[in-house]
């Protein structure tokens, strides 16, 4: 599927892995919907591409707040082609630690905006996507490509919820392919390593010499090249899966390489 004059719903869409998504689908002739609660960075986006992305305030855990969200994209550009997931939070809490055992409500936090809302607002998007036409001889009509870690494969102390979280996210590609590909939607996800997003580097979305600094040792753990990835590279294999579509029901790893060592 060609990027060009299709519809990508985003989550996560303000910062990160998710703008520099934004920004690739755009350069490539598409329409976005952000779907982000930070509404400062969300405006201050669509601002910029401004006739081509629209910010929506979106809970990707409420019902309510996606399919406001799905309506006011159906509004602004008329249809969803893509779905891109890549809202979600992370803690680092151990199974038992000096306060005593793992919080359950901080537990059900991660699973509930990891995986639950990743697959609440696919299948949502993927209502609208069944509304198509086929786009080419294969009737196609949508892809959806979630974001999991290594840590669904290689979770470290501390990571029980966020590994969990990422593990049923990898879990369900296979199924939910299945299950959308008599209507020609296709569905993958993204397995990232260490990458810098402003998670990792306290909120700021470009990278200074003093950040730079500060993360150096964690790129000895990736074997080649001996750095941490950037947002764009994973944009690029999202723009990748779109574009070819042979790539279903796959489960794609993008780490340098890495194998983090349990500390």
């Amino acid at each position: 599927m060609e990027l060009q004059d299709k519809v990508a719903v985003i989550t996560g869409g303000a910062s990160g892995l998710g703008r520099a998504t934004v920004k690739r689908f755009v350069a490539g002739g598409a329409k976005c919907a952000i779907f982000d609660m930070n509404e400062e960075k969300g405006n201050a986006l669509a601002a910029e591409h401004a006739g081509s992305v629209i910010y929506c305030n979106v809970n990707v855990t409420d019902e309510d707040s996606v399919k406001a969200g799905i309506d006011a994209t159906m509004e602004a550009f008329g249809a969803i082609h893509i779905n891109c997931n890549y809202a979600g939070i992370g803690n680092a809490k151990r199974t038992m630690g000096k306060k005593g055992p793992f919080p359950l409500k901080d537990f059900n936090l991660i699973i509930n905006v990891n995986l639950v809302g990743t697959f609440n607002v696919l299948r949502l998007c993927a209502e609208k996507m069944a509304e198509n036409e086929p786009f080419n001889k294969d009737g196609g009509r949508g892809v959806i490509i979630n974001t999991a870690s290594v840590a669904a494969y290689d979770g470290q102390i501390g990571q029980a919820a966020y590994s969990a979280s990422k593990g049923g996210v990898v879990g369900m590609t296979l199924p939910i392919a299945r299950d959308l590909s008599a209507i020609g939607i296709r569905c993958n996800t993204i397995v990232p390593g260490l990458i810098v997003t402003p998670l990792m580097m306290g909120g700021q979305e470009e990278m200074t010499p003093e950040i730079e600094q500060a993360i150096q040792p964690l790129s000895s753990q990736v074997l080649y090249p001996r750095r941490l990835g950037m947002p764009d590279e994973i944009a690029h294999l999202a723009q990748s899966i779109v574009e070819n579509d042979y790539i279903n029901a796959e489960c794609i790893r993008m780490d340098g390489g890495i194998r983090m060592q349990p500390k």
